[in-house]
């Protein structure tokens, strides 16, 4: 039997994830090890291998098949655009990708003029902008604290993640549109869930089951 290979995001959502599969009977104590310096994590008995990568590379590890499975954020896969199939939402990691800005920017997204758009995800902003709203604009992409762009004129507006609003408002922006809900994602390789579809549809399954209670339990 061959290995199953599973990609996860670094940091909380990796955690999120294995908290997630050690509920399924799917475990692996190297992965929590933090002083480890391994690269790759092994649950010999059941034939699985783990890795842990930066989030905008887990769904190039997968579309190209070095990783059966990905665990990555809705955002990653929605900037990377890879070839592979999404099974799941695993229903943590919760927030929502909106145009945020001054609340004298909201005349501008409605006149269609040119405006510019600070962003860590281009190609969200690219797709919303030009294919859903029919607004040319100058999309800016930066790596650092976004919000800082409209303060110190770089944009106009900012394309980025909201989780609770509370950084917008201590600088003086709001929340102007909403592109679309957040999760953490289940993402599988094309060629994998033909080759493995047994094992992989089991896991699917299970998480979904487990998902499914989690849920049932939060509203009772």
């Amino acid at each position: 039997m061959r290995y199953i290979t599973i990609a996860l995001a670094k940091g909380r959502l990796a955690q999120n994830t294995m908290d997630l599969l050690e509920k399924i009977g799917i475990t692996c104590d190297e992965i929590r090890d933090k002083s480890s310096r391994k690269l790759i994590f092994v649950n010999e008995e059941l034939k699985l291998q783990f890795f842990l990568a930066k989030a905008n590379d887990v769904p190039t590890y997968v579309e190209y098949g070095a990783a059966d499975i990905g665990f990555v954020g809705k955002d990653t896969i929605l900037e990377e655009g890879r070839k592979m199939y999404e099974v799941l939402d695993l229903g943590f990691g919760k927030c929502r990708m909106c145009v945020a800005g001054p609340e004298a920017a909201s005349d501008l997204l409605h006149h269609g003029e040119l405006i510019r758009v600070a962003t860590k995800y281009p190609n969200i902003a690219k797709d919303y902008f030009y294919n859903k709203k029919h607004q040319t604009v100058e999309i800016i992409k930066l790596n650092g604290s976004i919000e800082l762009a409209p303060i110190v004129g770089l944009s106009e507006v900012i394309v980025d993640i909201v989780e609770t609003g509370s950084t917008l408002r201590e600088n003086g922006l709001v929340i102007l549109e909403e592109i679309c809900n957040i999760s953490a994602r289940m993402v599988v390789n094309e060629v994998s869930m033909k080759m493995e579809h047994e094992r992989i549809s089991k896991l699917i399954k299970d998480l979904k089951k487990l998902i499914r209670t989690v849920g049932q339990d939060e509203n009772n």
